[in-house]
């Protein structure tokens, strides 16, 4: 009997510690627990009670096989293996369980697999999240250290001083526990195993998440992350749902309205880090925050309802240059293999003559961006260690007034034509610019406006100059954003407003202004140019014209495991695994999800077939 009690005695123990790190995490966000009812705060335990057993299940197999050899061997020490094994455990999920509850704040869904994907670019990791409240974070982290690794030697190591020597039926009876280990693993004994869904009970996500057990939450997206079964299987019959996808596109004869003075315009890429339109007065953001970028929108073709393919600063590169949609749960540009088969427009315009580069102040190593970059066709790019070390003051390298400078003057000894790209990124977190235009700068939404303004400010300065550069009247600038922000506001991780962008485009060989009200993505981009140059773009069959009048008005975007769908008329938000709508708009017509499930889907299939 004291042998089975040694056995569960280690088994309540991790269930405690996971029952624990619940509530921190409840406790840390409390402003979305408080729009929990008590009965639902329960229910987190109670249903997340399935998917603690099961990790408590795989933490106690190690220590089960060493009571079994100890059982055997009487003389086997395997309290020190156990209690080092159980201390290392302990200070690892601790620290997993502190860094998500900051990175659930910043990204909206629990720690998965996501992060592992920057693990190579520590630096940059450490600055994405310099804002967060690092003393709160070191308290939690001690405490959980603290408390658990003394309460370990009370719930297993004072235990296996008392056991009794071997028997047969005691050696039975521990390969037997061994064994019954492998269904609460699985879940029980129900035909599917367990799985993320399980822990899906309610119509408000930030129960459904905090519901769910991290380290079983990181295990399973590591463990399925290069798996080739599509997790968007919304509809059976593939035929249908690309047929669906195409009725998206197929809108019969084009109408496009043609804007530019040159077939073979000088193509500028701004890509504006973070820039939502939260911060654009144009766009019915808070006035004042991007003046600069106003001007240049009332005197250029504005387009209002435009959206980021994802929340990530390298999924929006690919869905602007290679016109080609985020993957929700993964990245394609994490794999030069599949890249190296994706469509860009720097591959399209070299045949004609155009030198294409790719300017930032930061690593372009960062999130695989480089090879990326590399294998989509860009010959020549500049980094922060193009520029003297004195100038690399900002954690991400260098800051975008001597990034934009440098750009505007390579500009001047570019062959024309010429495709190039900037990416700024004075307004990621943590917001360090060099200069400070508001007073009241005390939050973190605070240094987020200031960057904003100064990275705006840059903007202004840039465009000044290039407007007297020789090769302005056959040049097309395009002006977008890589991604919204959660702020101002906070939005939660679905909201559209969460992904709603600027995009301009402006340039001397533009001969139209105006405001467009189209809805579209980033990927309409390079097809929309490419009309405009009367060149075909069938490569790039995620995007439409957005100045073709019979194109169908939608907009499509990813969050983690879902996705939004936006028209004319509303706009809803699925998310995957419950399969449930999680928002939308009132009086919208739910049946247009059709197209978003078949999107979803149909992209991603086309993700894993590359």
């Amino acid at each position: 009997m004291k042998r089975l009690i040694t056995y569960f005695a280690y088994f309540l123990f991790w269930i405690i510690f996971f029952i624990v790190a619940r509530a921190v995490f409840l406790l840390y966000h409390m402003p979305l627990t408080e729009t929990l009812s008590g009965s639902t705060i329960f229910r987190t335990f109670l249903y997340g009670l399935r998917m603690d057993v099961s990790f408590a299940s795989y933490i106690c197999i190690f220590p089960f096989v060493l009571y079994l050899t100890k059982t055997i061997i009487p003389k086997f020490r395997v309290r020190k293996i156990i209690r080092v094994y159980s201390i290392i455990l302990i200070v690892v999920l601790s620290f997993l369980v502190t860094a998500d509850l900051e990175l659930y704040t910043a990204w909206g869904f629990r720690m998965d697999a996501t992060p592992l994907l920057y693990l190579k670019n520590p630096e940059e990791m450490k600055a994405s999240v310099s804002s967060a409240p690092i003393f709160i974070l070191v308290i939690i982290f001690s405490f959980l250290c603290f408390v658990f690794i003394s309460l370990l030697k009370y719930f297993n190591l004072r235990l296996m001083r008392k056991l009794r020597p071997p028997t047969p039926f005691r050696v039975i009876t521990a390969v037997l526990l061994i064994g019954v280990l492998f269904v609460p693993i699985r879940g029980g004994i129900q035909k599917i195993a367990l799985n993320i869904s399980d822990a899906y009970f309610s119509d408000q996500m930030f129960a459904n998440h905090a519901t769910i057990n991290l380290p079983w939450n990181i295990m399973f997206s590591i463990l399925n992350r290069n798996s080739e079964k599509n997790p968007f299987d919304y509809f059976d019959d593939s035929n249908k749902v690309e047929r669906t996808v195409n009725e998206l596109y197929n809108t019969g004869t084009p109408r496009t309205r043609f804007v530019l003075s040159t077939d073979r315009p000088n193509i500028i890429f701004i890509i504006l880090e973070s820039f939502t339109a939260k911060w654009v007065g144009s766009l019915g953001g808070v006035p004042g925050v991007t003046p600069q970028l106003d001007s240049i929108a009332a005197d250029g073709l504005l387009f209002t309802n435009i959206y980021a393919t994802g929340d990530r600063s390298e999924k929006g590169q690919v869905g602007i240059l290679s016109g080609y949609p985020n993957q929700a749960i993964n990245s394609i540009i994490k794999m030069p293999t599949k890249t190296t088969g994706l469509p860009s427009l720097a591959k399209v315009l070299e045949p004609y003559g155009y030198t294409c580069s790719y300017t930032y102040g930061g690593e372009l190593e960062f999130a695989n961006i480089k090879s990326y970059l590399m294998n989509t066709g860009y010959t020549n790019l500049v980094s922060k260690y193009s520029f003297p070390l004195s100038m690399r003051t900002t954690s991400w390298g260098v800051h975008d007034e001597f990034v934009f400078e440098r750009f505007g003057e390579d500009l001047l000894k570019e062959n024309q034509p010429f495709f190039s790209t900037i990416f700024s990124l004075s307004s990621h977190e943590p917001f360090d610019v060099p200069s400070k235009h508001f007073d009241d700068i005390e939050t973190v939404e605070d240094q987020f406006k200031n960057s904003v303004y100064y990275t705006d400010s840059v903007l202004g300065v840039f465009m000044k100059k290039l407007r007297t550069a020789p090769f302005w009247n056959k040049t097309l600038v395009v002006i977008v954003a890589d991604h919204g922000q959660p702020m101002p506001g906070p939005d939660p991780n679905d909201a559209p407003s969460k992904f709603h962008i600027p995009l301009v485009m402006t340039g001397g060989a533009l001969t139209a202004k105006g405001r467009d009200s189209i809805y579209g993505s980033q990927t309409d981009i390079i097809t929309t140019v490419l009309h405009q140059m009367h060149l075909p773009a069938d490569e790039f069959r995620w995007g439409k014209d957005l100045l073709d009048s019979s194109a169908r008005s939608f907009a499509f975007y990813n969050f983690n495991n879902g996705f939004g769908w936006i028209t004319p008329d509303g706009y809803a938000t699925v998310d995957n695994v419950s399969r449930r709508i999680i928002r939308q708009s009132p009086g919208f017509d739910t049946t247009q999800l059709r197209y978003g499930k078949a999107y979803m889907q149909f992209s991603y299939q086309d993700y894993l077939d590359r």
